[in-house]
């Protein structure tokens, strides 16, 4: 069986598109498979195939798109958390699947994909994608927004993650030691918004305690986009453990670890 963290590395954000629809075989498994999807919170997630061209959709970060997906959710505890984890699930399948995407929290127009994907009272649509196969060669645009969010590079393991508290960075040497290098490895190079890695870990024993550390600019008043990355670091982790027959368990209990002004706990893996 193919590791998860394989799949994660061979991923990138793409924003430049071959003009073409995907074939409708891969389209309809990939539908099929979003109808299967469940989180850890049992926060339902829809997803909304939506064909350019008829609803007029566009963004102007992408060249050459002829498909999206919309996410939706509706107003409830945990809602970010589970719509990452939900939303990052088929987004790696269409990866799998060959389609190239890329997570769009902004730029677009949003009330056009929001009457498109028929959006109720009580529900948002933080993000979508784009699906295609990727462009034999990136755009202009492309290029300069992939070097302006430095896409290509990742905060260190010693940045991102700790061990027993925030005191003491996790070294590269600890995690292969302990047998953890690929799960952080696969949480590290997760995507989130404008690359901002806003995921936190503290490593206690058999627990890991995901927290979230605050960057200004991501809240609105119906949700907190970093949080819904927290979501995607969580997928992750969890994924690769799956990958490697373990069987993480996900829990909300704050171990009342001290932390840094500006991070907050989500929650808990233990393993």
């Amino acid at each position: 069986m193919t590791g998860f963290l394989e799949l994660a590395r061979q991923r990138r954000s793409v924003r430049s598109f071959d003009d073409n629809m995907p074939e409708k075989a891969i389209l309809d498994q990939l539908k099929e498979f979003a109808e299967t999807i469940t989180n850890p919170y049992g926060v339902k997630v829809r997803f909304v195939f939506l064909d350019a061209k008829e609803h007029k959709l566009s963004s102007p970060v992408l060249t050459g798109e002829k498909i999206y997906v919309s996410a939706i959710v509706g107003k409830e505890s945990h809602a970010e958390e589970g719509y990452g984890y939900s939303f990052e699930k088929l987004l790696m399948k269409a990866q799998e699947l060959g389609l190239g995407n890329v997570w769009i929290g902004g730029t677009m127009p949003r009330e056009k994909f929001e009457k498109a994907s028929g959006l109720a009272e009580n529900e948002v649509m933080p993000c979508v994608s784009p699906l295609g196969a990727p462009a034999k060669r990136m755009s202009v645009k492309e290029t300069l927004m992939r070097k302006g969010v430095k896409a290509d590079t990742r905060m260190s393991f010693e940045e991102l993650f700790f061990e027993g508290d925030f005191s003491k960075p996790l070294t590269e040497r600890f995690a292969k030691e302990n047998g953890l290098y690929d799960d952080l490895e696969a949480v590290r190079i997760a995507p989130s918004a404008v690359n901002k890695q806003p995921w936190r870990i503290v490593i206690d024993g058999k627990k890991a305690h995901f927290y979230e550390k605050h960057d200004k600019g991501f809240l609105t008043p119906d949700y907190d986009l970093q949080k819904i990355d927290l979501g995607i670091a969580l997928y992750h982790f969890e994924s690769q453990m799956l990958s490697e027959m373990r069987a993480p368990k996900l829990s909300v209990e704050d171990p009342g670890i001290n932390t840094p002004d500006g991070v907050d706990y989500v929650a808990t893996y233990t393993f």
